[in-house]
């Protein structure tokens, strides 16, 4: 029984010795120096950015009505927002209003005349994410 238990020895022994072999060695990282530049990348010029288009919502007002409410909705149906008529428009770039203005019309097309652009100073707490 002793020459049992000094074999399961020594075939765990190996198996730990080659366990050990097998397992990848890690070395340290050698990266050369460079020097520092103030080089912007592509000639400096930001003309890919100036092309780019991106979307602009103006909302007129807003409100919140009940589910059963908006299912009653149909064609001729008023749904009153919570602005007055002469109040601004609030331009918005993705959730960031960014300007106010009034509505025109242009060429038979709505439109929308900027009168303030706003600033961080100008926004409210909730508008400054």
């Amino acid at each position: 029984m002793p020459e049992i238990a000094q074999a399961v020895a020594e075939r765990i022994t190996q198996n730990q010795n080659s366990a050990a072999d097998s397992k990848t060695k890690a070395q340290a990282a050698d990266f050369p120096e460079t020097a520092e530049t103030n080089a912007t990348g592509a000639g400096g010029s930001i003309d890919i950015l100036l092309d780019m288009t991106i979307p602009v919502t103006v909302t007129i007002g807003s409100t919140q009505i009940p589910i059963r409410r908006l299912l009653q909705l149909g064609p001729g149906s008023v749904v009153k927002l919570d602005k007055s008529v002469d109040a601004p428009m609030d331009l918005y770039l993705k959730d960031t209003k960014f300007a106010t203005g009034s509505v025109v019309i242009v060429d038979g097309r709505f439109a929308v005349k900027i009168k303030q652009i706003l600033g961080l100073s100008e926004l409210k707490p909730e508008e400054k994410k």
